[in-house]
């Protein structure tokens, strides 16, 4: 007990003189800035760096005004047209940067170095962020490209400014021990820097790759969303991985986070796990792909996507449901192109109890078979079904290839065809009109001629 008191209050003290030393280089800078001041030449180099800043931006301003970029980079590859963009785009601070170091030269020529330091580190740091940004001009996460150019450009200037060593240990010394794990400023933010470029180099190595194994011919889409999937987990732990051990962290020391996710994991992200590992039995057994027509529940359209979570129905409206892979694996889902197109459907109609039969069955299946949709073989069949007080009741079933092109559709058709048949053959619908029957004589009353003989009396 005495010893880890004695260790503790020794990495205390350690990171007391560590921040106290980052303070004193503070006021130091701060004393050395004031001094500065108090001479001409720091005036004469900031009004030399605000006529090279203006100069800059009014000659860029002025060239990309004549200056029609696309039209004159057209036709060329692509990787040389996003490089001629990316330095169109930063031509006023390449501007300032040659302005600044030509400034710089000539200084040096006439008066002593110190006199133009100012200059020396503006030029400094404006071609590290000249050099940033035409790196990150060719990347087109514009998130990912911010914050790594302000990281990239923080480190370079605190180089620059010859801090970087005691603002790493001063970052260093702001801790926190948990367990086996020391966890400082300094770690969180280099874990963080690494994470987002790994994580995006992970993400574009996915995508470059699920173009690729989507182009394969061989591989049904199932499997192709199935293998891009795996692939692009796969490099997502690597990048976590290679992360946390680029950085000094055992991976076994963070043993308690991953408990706490399996606790997360039973009390609140089981749906999250349930629709992920449904997701992969879904891909696996191949029972619903890319381009498959389904109904599940009353969502009734088109398979578009695959994803972790959720698969993508355009339905024919154009709406787009997203439904949780878990709703498929225990749900019931009609798959209308599962193993072949061709499809029964069924159509239920009535006619006069008067008709005759055998000639509405003659003439429904003349009339279905002048649809083209329907198929020829199987033949349609007409079905006789049940004798009721209002008519005569048949069933009507015939097949179709072509699912995806809707079934309501066809059923409208037939119905039509049906309508002009009967009407032609003089086969008549039941009529919505119903016969009373009067047991006894009813006395019918007129109410105007007993109005009138009231007013009389």
């Amino acid at each position: 007990m005495n010893d880890s008191s004695c260790c503790a209050e020794k990495n205390a003290g350690s990171m007391t003189d560590e921040i106290q030393e980052f303070i004193q280089m503070l006021r130091d800078m701060a004393g050395t800035v004031a001094d500065q001041l108090g001479s001409v030449w720091i005036y004469v180099q900031l009004a030399v760096l605000v006529l090279a800043a203006l100069v800059a931006l009014g000659f860029s301003s002025w060239l990309r005004k004549r200056v029609d970029l696309t039209s004159r980079i057209m036709g060329l590859p692509a990787p040389l047209r996003l490089v001629l963009r990316a330095v169109f785009t930063n031509l006023g601070l390449i501007i300032f940067v040659v302005l600044a170091a030509t400034a710089r030269a000539v200084m040096l020529v006439y008066t002593v170095p110190a006199r133009s330091y100012l200059i020396s580190v503006a030029t400094s740091l404006a071609t590290a962020w000249l050099v940033i940004h035409l790196i990150a001009g060719l990347v087109r996460n514009r998130l990912a490209v911010r914050i790594v150019a302000i990281a990239a450009w923080t480190v370079a200037a605190l180089s620059i400014l010859g801090v970087l060593g005691v603002t790493t240990e001063a970052l260093d010394a702001v801790a926190l021990t948990i367990g086996g794990l020391r966890l400082s400023l300094l770690l969180v933010i280099k874990v963080a820097v690494l994470m987002l470029a790994t994580l995006w180099i992970a993400t574009t190595t996915s995508n470059f790759l699920d173009t690729r194994i989507h182009q394969l011919p061989d591989l049904t889409p199932s499997v192709q969303v199935l293998i891009s999937k795996l692939v692009r987990l796969t490099l997502i732990t690597l990048a976590i991985l290679i992360v946390l051990s680029s950085a000094g962290i055992d991976v076994s020391a963070i043993a308690i986070f991953s408990g706490a996710v399996g606790v997360g994991v039973g009390f609140g992200l089981q749906k999250i796990v349930s629709n992920f590992v449904s997701g992969i039995i879904l891909l696996a057994d191949k029972s619903i792909k890319p381009g498959d027509v389904v109904t599940v529940g009353d969502s009734f359209g088109w398979v578009t996507s695959m994803n972790t979570r959720y698969i993508s129905v355009v339905q024919r409206d154009g709406r787009e449901v997203l439904i949780p892979n878990e709703d498929l694996v225990t749900q019931r889902v009609v798959n209308w192109s599962y193993s072949k197109d061709d499809i029964r459907l069924e159509l239920k109609f009535g006619v006069d109890i008067e008709s005759d039969p055998h000639a509405v069955r003659r003439v429904a299946l003349a009339a279905v078979a002048t649809v083209p949709r329907v198929l020829p073989a199987p033949a349609p069949v007409c079905h006789f079904v049940e004798f009721s007080g209002k008519s005569l009741d048949f069933l009507l079933r015939f097949w179709i290839k072509d699912p995806v092109d809707g079934t309501s559709n066809v059923r409208s058709d037939i119905l039509l065809a049906m309508w002009d048949a009967f009407k032609r053959e003089g086969i008549k619908i039941p009529s919505p009109i119903q016969d009373l029957r009067l047991r006894e004589p009813v006395r019918v009353v007129n109410e105007s001629h007993r109005a009138d003989g009231l007013s009389k009396s």
